[in-house]
This record gives structure tokens, sequence and C-alpha cells, in this order.
């Protein structure tokens, strides 16, 4: 009888959590990603121009600094935004994760590195020859989530969705 109880109270309690899974998690994720994104789009959008100094990989090379400037400023701000109201979320997570993957390779990755060590000294914030790859690639693995399974339940994403199935 006591272990019914138990089991009871414990399904009970995971049906909440579940619950509020298919919502919360997506919602924090879309606002910590839409600061950090929409942060970084302003201070292109108010700042200087370093493109200029970068080499770029193939095809993004193909552009110049000035394009992919603007280029990455407005996908960032116009992003931020999409997600903050889960609007084509995937959209805009496969396109930040594409700006993510460049900004390391181009910023973030360690020139040179011999065994894999000092690889890993890259894994960090701030750069001391090593690189800094650490934030970048948090930020793509939080992108993930987003761009596989959607905004969740509390998006308008979800709104068209449901909207379009009548």
């Amino acid at each position: 009888m006591r272990y019914q109880h138990i089991c009871k109270s414990y399904q009970w309690v995971i049906s909440i959590l579940e619950s509020i899974g298919s919502w919360f998690p997506y919602l924090m994720l879309r606002f910590i990603l839409a600061w950090e994104f929409g942060e970084a789009g302003l201070a292109k959008l108010n700042g200087e121009n370093w493109f200029a100094t970068l080499t770029f990989p193939f095809p993004f090379n193909l552009v110049s600094p000035d394009f992919s400037w603007a280029l990455s400023a407005y996908f960032e701000l116009f992003g931020a935004i999409a997600l903050i109201l889960g609007l084509a979320t995937r959209f805009f997570s496969a396109s930040l994760i594409v700006l993510t993957i460049v900004a390391i390779a181009t910023v973030h990755w360690p020139e040179s590195w011999n065994p894999l060590g000092e690889l890993w000294q890259g894994y960090a914030i701030t750069n001391k020859g090593f690189g800094n790859y650490k934030l970048p690639l948090l930020l793509l693995i939080m992108l993930l989530p987003l761009f596989f399974n959607g905004a969740g339940r509390l998006s308008v994403d979800d709104w068209l969705n449901k909207r379009c199935k009548r």
C-alpha cells in the first residue's frame, strides 16, 4: 500500500515536470541565446568593422568584410528577436549555428596546436594563445535543441503550427 502511494506521488511529480518541460526549457534557451546574440549584433551595429583583419573559410571569403559584418550583425539582431518570439526558430537556429561555426573557425579556434592538450587549452573564455572557443561552442550546443525540436509550446511557431492544422 505504501509503495503504491510513493509510485503515484512520483508519477504525479513527473507528469508536472514533463508538462512544464514542453515549454519552459525552450523558453529559457531562447531568451539566453537571444541575449547573447542580440548583444553581439548590437556591438557590431554600433562598433567598428574588424572583419577586414580576418581570413574567413570558403565560401565566406568570397564576400567583402563589410558585407560579412553587416550580414552577421543583422542575423544576430533579427535572430535574437525571432528567438524571443519563437518565430521561424528552426531557420534562425540553423542560421546562427552556421554563423557560430564560422566564428569559431575564423576567430575562436587556435591558430595552431600540436598535441590534443593544446587544443583543450582553447576551451576557455579568454585567449592566452590557444584560442577561446568555449562560449561559442556552448552557444552552438544550446542552439541544437531549438533546431531539432523547435521553439516549444510558448511560441509563435507553435501557435502558427496549431492554426495551420485546423
